[in-house]
């Protein structure tokens, strides 16, 4: 694999497209509300400039020079998938943009905190440890881990829309003195060395070009005998990438993602390593013996909701659910009142829903590999 050419940051240019697409719409409540206001002139622009890697290239003709290009664009490919798909997310899964493990009776939403309070306690979180989220999305396993571990977190993360929901989230959760969040790029942080006690990322850094990268930036700002932990998106040691059933659940990840370049288990084991880290932990916890698989909220089975309340959650995720609201989406497209392209990424989220699915079932794939490493002193 080719050396990785960071993109040149311009946060003055990122801002004035924010502006324009997104205008005061994270002030709006989440999901369909704040996905009504955009800018249609700017939506089209960002569609375009995430679809361009997907368009026309689908799985089987795919080339490594398609590949190439996806990794060199990685952060503004990263930005866009961001601004089309936040409102998205946000309707259809909530705040905290990752998969979980489910027990026995456990509500969705008690489950997504435990994943997250299971990182917090694994890295070992405590009151007044400086810690830094990297991939904060809008912000919702910050509020949760700082509450539960009394940890001062910083979020990073490289999409103005998300930081502004997040900064208004944490300011109505009155967590504005124990959370902050701030613009970059994790293959380049603008943080001096060895400044934060402790670095976690939850299904964010499978977004980075290259997985060395990305975690010997996190290897530089740790303080010595500091902690890393991340829940990692990988494929496993049975994907085959000759399979062209294979690349295409993974191709249907990447893109419904907006992932330029995801690997193996081995890699990302070798790549924490490279780092500098000495990995103390590392597990597929998606290979654990649940209640329920953790694609279950995706896979449209109610039977296994535990409440009248996920069930009305769930409902929306299922393939029916999906299909209403694309339609429904559509629908608004026609009549002007949504911009167009909102059908196209909702879309392009509902192929990656199944795709993810029949990675899960297949054993393909893992949204959930822990890894726990640490800086020697």
């Amino acid at each position: 694999m080719a050396p990785i050419a960071l993109e040149d940051q311009d946060h003055v240019r990122d801002a004035a497209f924010n502006k324009a697409l997104h205008g005061k719409s994270a002030d709006e409540k989440a999901g369909l509300r704040a996905m009504l206001k955009k800018d249609p002139v700017a939506q089209k622009a960002a569609i375009d400039e995430y679809f361009k890697h997907w368009d026309n290239k689908a799985a089987g003709v795919e080339t490594a020079e398609v590949r190439e290009a996806r990794r060199a664009e990685y952060a503004t490919l990263t930005r866009h998938y961001y601004n089309l798909a936040t409102d998205l997310y946000e309707y259809g899964w909530g705040a905290c943009f990752h998969f979980c493990r489910f027990a026995y009776g456990e509500g969705f939403r008690q489950a997504i905190a435990r994943h997250e309070h299971y990182l917090a306690h694994m890295m070992g979180l405590r009151d007044g440890m400086k810690v830094l989220d990297v991939g904060c999305g809008v912000g919702g396993p910050a509020r949760e881990i700082a509450k539960f571990s009394g940890a001062k977190i910083v979020g990073l993360n490289n999409n103005d829309y998300q930081i502004e929901r997040a900064l208004r989230y944490a300011a109505k959760e009155g967590l504005a003195q124990q959370l902050d969040f701030t613009k970059g790029d994790f293959m380049q942080m603008s943080f001096p060395p060895e400044v934060f006690d402790a670095v976690y990322a939850i299904e964010a850094t499978v977004h980075a070009p290259s997985l060395e990268g990305v975690y010997s930036e996190i290897f530089r700002v740790l303080k010595p005998g500091g902690v890393f932990g991340v829940y990692e998106w990988l494929m496993t040691d049975h994907y085959d990438n000759e399979d062209p059933h294979h690349r295409e659940i993974r191709l249907g990840i990447e893109q419904g993602d907006g992932i330029s370049n995801m690997v193996k288990i081995p890699e990302a084991l070798e790549a924490i390593q490279k780092a500098g880290f000495v990995l103390e932990h590392h597990e597929d916890l998606a290979a654990r013996e649940d209640a329920r698989p953790w694609y279950y909220p995706l896979d449209g089975d109610l039977r296994m909701a535990s409440s009248l309340g996920d069930i009305y959650s769930i409902a929306r995720m299922t393939r029916i659910g999906r299909f209403v609201a694309h339609n429904f989406i559509g629908g608004l497209e026609i009549t002007g009142i949504a911009p167009k392209g909102t059908r196209k990424t909702a879309n392009s989220l509902g192929v990656a829903a199944d795709c993810l699915v029949a990675g899960g079932k297949e054993k393909l794939f893992t949204p959930m590999y822990l890894m726990i490493g640490r800086k020697p002193r």
